[in-house]
């Protein structure tokens, strides 16, 4: 049963499919709880109705409601799945006792296991209880996931202080595909074409089945007018997915103050002192909805390549980088249906604010998965970072550096120097920055002798570029 057949229709996503069955297949006789998280319309629920159907098991979505309604549809199917009967349940614990006798083995998904807990709080305690040795599950076999978008939520689950702290055997967290897998899956050959649609819609399966209806952008040519018709659309899902992914997020209420953070940090405001400083705020004002948007996976906090203790928050899903960018500014004319003037007035802001950065995060990210004859050695860590250069009074932006796993006692080795520009073709001039920026680290202790100084560009490469420095395009990074 170790080697059960991805279903066809289920595109990528081969790791977490072999991590589901080796879990519900396990021969372990005891029974076993996993946990499966990740942002809406990654394509859990799709991945798990596909195991279930291969595998056999029960199913049950939950749904916003009130227990008692909750309680009702759960019993509805429970008999179902039992092949006839009905089953009325005063409270959570005799749910939980039937479920046990009914299927005392086998596999059990329960999607959505926030909005249950929500209005049951104690409903993770009664199932620890359930999968103790002398609990309702332990004459059984049985292999319960439990399954959730409400991030904060779903690392509560098992976290130091939780009741299932230490009990599962299993904690998946289903992410967007990466940009080449994003390409594939939208059917896109052209990688300039990929970069533009990978900087809207990020690697999230459902935004091309579900929200556009499968279409596409024919080429960069139709891009714009692709735009206009579908995130720009107000009758596309689409238009309104980005303020909808703070809503579903249980802990994000005010959400003011989120898109205000979210609007500093797509405007290129990066620090926490930038970011309050743009919002017009104290940095202690917005500890708070950091740390939610962090919990929540909608940002994510990255530190300084060369200057630890300081770090740079960027927004992880590029939907709400549009939005935040280009669709806030320009609601009144989206909302009177006029997509064209909305584009055409903020085309601009998108190249500079959103594909711009879009692609620097591309890059750095094509780097951290180079191979090992790439830059000499597999990286270690990926990050963008400032270099100070006293003598210029000024600082060098370095976008892409990749340094070497840290040894004790050495210094931090520096495999390669990147300047990442998506309009830009880069030439000489941008390699000097980069020598630069290598004497300068060099004389600040890193240990830059087999540094590879390198280039990436959407735009190209001129011909002045000197030799040994390594060139990266966006074929290279399709490749």
């Amino acid at each position: 049963m170790s080697s059960v057949t991805k279903p066809a229709h289920v595109f990528g996503r081969d790791r977490e499919w072999a991590g589901l069955v080796r879990f519900a297949t396990s021969p372990s006789p005891d029974i076993r709880l996993g946990i499966v998280s990740g942002r809406r319309r990654l394509g859990k629920t799709y991945l798990l109705d596909a195991l279930i159907r291969e595998l056999g098991g029960f199913f049950f979505a939950a749904a916003d409601e009130t227990e008692t309604a909750a309680l009702a549809r759960f019993g509805r199917a429970l008999a179902a799945h039992a092949a006839g009967g009905q089953y009325a349940f005063g409270n959570r614990n005799e749910a939980l006792k039937r479920l046990f006798s009914v299927i005392p083995e086998g596999l059990i998904v329960i999607d959505e296991f926030p909005y249950l807990s929500r209005d049951s709080p104690s409903l993770p305690a009664l199932i620890q209880h359930a999968l103790d040795p002398r609990g309702l599950a332990r004459q059984g076999k049985t292999r319960l996931l439990l399954c959730g978008s409400a991030l904060g939520v779903m690392g509560r689950i098992l976290a130091g202080n939780a009741p299932l702290y230490g009990r599962a055997s299993l904690d998946l967290v289903l992410r967007p595909l990466d940009y080449q897998a994003s390409a594939r899956f939208w059917g896109i050959d052209d990688p300039r074409l990929a970069v533009l649609v990978h900087s809207i819609v990020g690697g999230t399966p459902a935004y091309r089945r579900e929200f556009v209806a499968g279409d596409v952008p024919e080429s960069v040519a139709d891009f714009d007018a692709w735009v206009a018709r579908t995130v720009l659309n107000p009758e596309i899902p689409l238009y309104r997915e980005a303020r909808y992914l703070l809503t579903e997020e249980t802990d994000i209420r005010d959400t003011a103050i989120y898109h205000a953070v979210l609007g500093a940090i797509a405007s290129g405001n990066a620090t926490r002192g930038g970011i309050a400083n743009h919002i017009g705020r104290k940095s202690t004002d917005i500890g708070h909805p950091l740390s939610v948007l962090e919990d929540s996976q909608l940002i994510a906090r990255e530190e300084d390549a060369f200057r630890k203790g300081r770090s740079l928050y960027r927004i992880c899903e590029p939907l709400i980088v549009f939005y935040e960018a280009v669709m806030r500014r320009e609601w009144t004319r989206l909302e009177r249906g006029r997509p064209e003037a909305a584009w055409s007035n903020s085309r601009a802001t998108f190249l500079s604010q959103v594909v711009g950065p879009h692609f620097e995060a591309l890059c750095r990210e094509w780097a951290m998965f180079a191979e090992e004859e790439v830059f000499g050695e597999l990286p270690g860590r990926v990050a963008a970072g400032v270099v100070a250069d006293p003598r210029n009074r000024t600082q060098i932006q370095v976008d892409v550096a990749v340094l070497a796993q840290e040894e004790p006692g050495r210094p931090q080795r520096i495999l390669s120097l990147g300047e990442a520009k998506w309009d830009k073709v880069l030439t000489a001039g941008h390699v000097d920055r980069l020598r630069r920026a290598r004497d300068l680290l060099s004389v600040k202790g890193y240990d830059t002798r087999d540094t590879v100084l390198t280039c990436y560009s959407g735009a190209g490469f001129h011909e002045d570029i000197p030799e040994g420095v390594r060139l990266v395009g966006l074929k290279e990074l399709y490749s």
